[in-house]
């Protein structure tokens, strides 16, 4: 018998509580290997929440969920062996340099430290010349480029993105859709929450929309950015 590989993400009513609020109200969502989606909503929709339940970082209030075939709670482990995640926050260390932020990472990730790929990677985000520059004396968009090369390094079989695109020119932009179909193609698979659907359009199989903590009804990939059903932010 043929066997069946397991979806990159398969959730059923996961819900997320923070105090008496509830931010996840009963999440089903299925990703398929080879697929990449966008994840679309306004601010404070949980988009953000939803991601860190998929990578581990928070544990669900309630609901399960698995991740190419691992439980969200036993297999956290092995889950994060295999995420690549880029939230808001780029998660460098201002007083190490580009290199050394690189080197670190690997080191605690157990892996060998290799001088040609880091250099290759640094190259790839147009960092290379500011390998040796500490991390405090980088702009924002310079910050994103560095850990964008973090996980060129330890590329992921499912890829995370938060409002990737933010503080990045264009360059920067077809860069992370670039690193996405790399994933995808790959056997991998990707999640996009952006504000910013044009940019993800031509990168992306679908999209869904999270309102109130939930996933709402499918959401056209090929949709008019005028459309009324898609964010404020996205329409403009």
């Amino acid at each position: 018998m043929k066997n069946i590989e397991p979806a990159a993400i398969d959730l059923a009513g996961i819900t997320r509580r923070f105090g008496r609020r509830w931010v996840l109200r009963g999440v089903d969502l299925v990703v398929q290997p080879g697929e990449a989606v966008a994840l679309m909503g306004r601010n404070g929709s949980g988009k953000t929440t939803l991601l860190r339940v998929i990578s581990t970082l928070i544990r669900p209030t309630r609901g399960n969920g698995r991740v190419f075939g691992h439980e969200l709670g036993e297999g956290a482990a092995d889950i994060r062996e295999f995420i690549g995640l880029l939230g808001h926050h780029a998660g460098l260390y201002e007083d190490l340099t580009a290199e050394e932020n690189l080197r670190f990472s690997l080191g605690m990730a157990g892996m060998e430290w290799r001088p040609s790929e880091a250099a290759q990677a640094l190259e790839r985000v147009s960092l290379l010349q500011e390998r040796q520059e500490r991390v405090r004396g980088f702009s924002a968009g310079m910050r994103r480029r560095l850990a964008l090369a973090r996980l060129l390094l330890r590329p992921p079989r499912l890829l995370l993105l938060d409002e990737p695109y933010a503080a990045f020119d264009q360059v920067g932009i077809e860069l992370v859709n670039g690193f996405v179909r790399e994933v995808v193609s790959r056997g991998g698979a990707a999640v996009i929450a952006t504000h910013d659907y044009r940019r993800a359009r031509h990168t992306v199989d679908r999209a869904v929309r999270v309102e109130q903590g939930r996933i709402a009804e499918g959401l056209d990939p090929d949709i008019s950015a005028d459309d009324a059903s898609l964010p404020e932010e996205v329409r403009s």
